[in-house]
């Protein structure tokens, strides 16, 4: 008998100090200790993360038609030094080719940095974003009663009341919408 009522009690302060999910009646907002956010959702479904992404890809496409645009140039001229082969001198056509080789070389390294630097940017978007919209996101939080925000990929169970993914990304798109500062790097 001593057994249950200790299972009891147990159970009783369990319960006791779990996070209570409540909906306040004066505001109509779920209030809950532990939120949960899908990070990638609010980055790919918001108007500022979409507006982000569409930016990144018109410069990787801007890019990719500089090289395609370089590439075709680099083959135009590496035809006329091949015309020209014939009637210059090999010590004129070695000078030619070497300064030829070391443009090629300097266009290719350029062009591997802008797709290198490309790449970094699109990689430090989502943290630039979460930066931008923290405010909206805290904001949501107090209104909630919450103290703990949990990325929701890392929860294995939770009641689909405490994520606030579809909250947030409301207010981003009607605070920010797609016209936020967007950082230059």
């Amino acid at each position: 008998m001593k057994t249950g009522r200790a299972i009891l009690a147990a159970a009783l302060v369990c319960l006791g100090s779990a996070p209570t999910l409540a909906v306040s009646q004066n505001v109509g907002i779920l209030q809950s200790e532990v939120l949960v956010v899908d990070p990638e959702r609010l980055f790919e479904d918001s108007d500022l993360g979409r507006k982000m992404l569409s930016e990144y890809q018109t410069e990787r496409e801007t890019l990719a038609a500089e090289n395609q645009e370089l590439a075709a140039e680099l083959e135009a001229e590496e035809q006329r030094l091949t015309d020209i082969r014939a009637e210059t001198s090999p010590e004129d056509f070695r000078e030619l080719a070497d300064a030829f080789d070391a443009r090629v070389q300097q266009i290719r390294a350029d062009s591997e940095r802008r797709v290198r630097d490309l790449e970094r940017k699109r990689e430090r978007m989502p943290v630039e974003f979460l930066n931008q919209v923290d405010e909206i996101i805290l904001d949501i939080m107090r209104a909630s009663g919450g103290v703990v925000l949990l990325d929701q990929r890392s929860v294995i169970l939770r009641a689909e009341a405490v994520d606030i993914t579809d909250r947030a990304i409301a207010r981003i798109n009607e605070e920010l919408g797609g016209d936020a500062d967007l950082q230059d790097e």
